[in-house]
């Protein structure tokens, strides 16, 4: 017959029971560490992230290119405007006067040039009659030289011919130099390219010009932000009047850790989550370009390291990230909102010393390009006016 087994002791009991708790915990955290070790080597080495990103954008600035006194506003803070839509209205009076009058100045001074170049034609005739009458008392002097001391000819009237002989050379000798000097003004040129025609056309480029700006268009398609401007207010070139911001081509600014940059180039894919829709939407993009320094290299008080109470800081580099604009039209981000960047550093052959070539179109802006086409062809047409048949 067997004995029955012996209950353990209470104390043995409890000692046995923190062992094998013990033993799952610590079997837990190698479970956990071996875990994290095959996420980390096939995943989290590979992608480098940070919460300290942001989305920034160009702020095209609306500037007075004239002098002038505000009579109206077109757009207000957070509207949307397109490209070319008058944003600000300047007093015409000025500009309108100063058009009159170059516009006549440059019909005057084309009547002056046709009236230069028909003075040569002139001139040229002048000198064919003095020439003319050079000939006809030379002649009669020759004639009359013979009969010198006969009773035929008296000694007075030959005096006479050789005195309408040296009058006639004198008058010749002017309307030759008459001549030269008509010649002077219009000799190798045209009406067109006359420089008195060239400066008084220039006149009129910068009179209508002047006149146009009084309107000052969007640059570009986007939002206005920043108006300054009020009506009444007198404004000078230069003066910033009101941002517009195109929504249509924002990107990320991610603040990257010093350890971070290493695996990361240019070209690489990243995710972006916004704060203000959550993690539930997701942008993609590509690395742009790397900044050429630290924010703090930048800023406006730069850090002086060389001072004796230094502090070692991990810096940040800005890492640009171009999205997608497909996603962006259809969640669209406001310049400086948070969020959060992931950069797949797989492949690692991009460079870190180059840039994405720029996609956004709306940096170019084409509202300006038609007023000195317009200008030209005023001018043109003042010209062909005033010049009637003699061009």
């Amino acid at each position: 017959m067997s004995n029955p087994t012996q209950p353990l002791p209470p104390q043995a009991a409890k000692s046995r029971g923190r062992t094998k708790l013990l033993s799952a915990i610590a079997l837990a955290f190698v479970a956990i560490g071996v875990a994290y070790g095959i996420y980390y080597s096939l995943y989290q080495r590979y992608y480098e992230e940070t919460d300290d990103a942001y989305v920034g954008g160009n702020l095209v600035y609306v500037n007075s290119l004239v002098s002038g006194t505000v009579i109206g506003i077109g757009a207000d803070d957070n509207q949307p405007v397109k490209a070319g839509q008058a944003l600000v209205r300047l007093d015409h009076a000025d500009s309108v006067v100063g058009l009159a009058d170059a516009e006549a100045r440059l019909g005057e001074t084309v009547r002056q040039i046709r009236q230069q170049f028909r003075a040569v034609d002139e001139a040229a005739a002048v000198v064919d009659q003095r020439k003319s009458d050079l000939a006809r008392v030379t002649d009669d002097l020759s004639r009359r030289t013979p009969l010198a001391g006969t009773e035929s000819e008296s000694g007075e009237d030959l005096a006479h011919a050789r005195a309408a002989v040296v009058t006639a050379k004198d008058a010749y000798t002017v309307a030759q130099k008459q001549l030269a000097s008509a010649h002077a003004a219009v000799d190798g040129t045209t009406l067109r390219q006359h420089p008195s025609l060239l400066r008084a056309r220039a006149a009129f480029l910068q009179a209508y010009l002047a006149s146009q700006r009084d309107d000052i268009p969007a640059p570009i398609d986007g939002f206005v932000a920043r108006r300054s401007v009020q009506v009444g207010q007198r404004v000078a070139p230069g003066n910033a009047l009101m941002a517009v911001v195109p929504l249509s081509g924002v990107w990320i600014d991610a603040n990257v850790k010093e350890p971070q940059l290493r695996t990361v180039r240019v070209g690489q894919p990243a995710t972006v989550s916004a704060d203000l829709y959550g993690g539930h939407v997701e942008y993609h993009g590509k690395v742009a370009g790397i900044a050429a320094g630290t924010g703090g290299a930048f800023s406006l008080l730069p850090p002086q390291n060389a001072t004796g109470n230094w502090i070692k800081v991990v810096q940040r580099v800005p890492v640009r990230i171009a999205l997608d604009p497909a996603e962006l039209k259809e969640h669209p981000l406001r310049v400086g909102l948070s969020t959060v960047v992931s950069i797949d550093t797989h492949n690692r052959d991009g460079s870190v010393l180059t840039a994405l070539p720029l996609a956004d179109a709306s940096l170019d802006t084409p509202v300006y390009d038609s007023l000195l086409k317009t200008a030209n062809s005023k001018a043109d047409a003042i010209i062909a006016r005033e010049a009637g048949h003699d061009e």
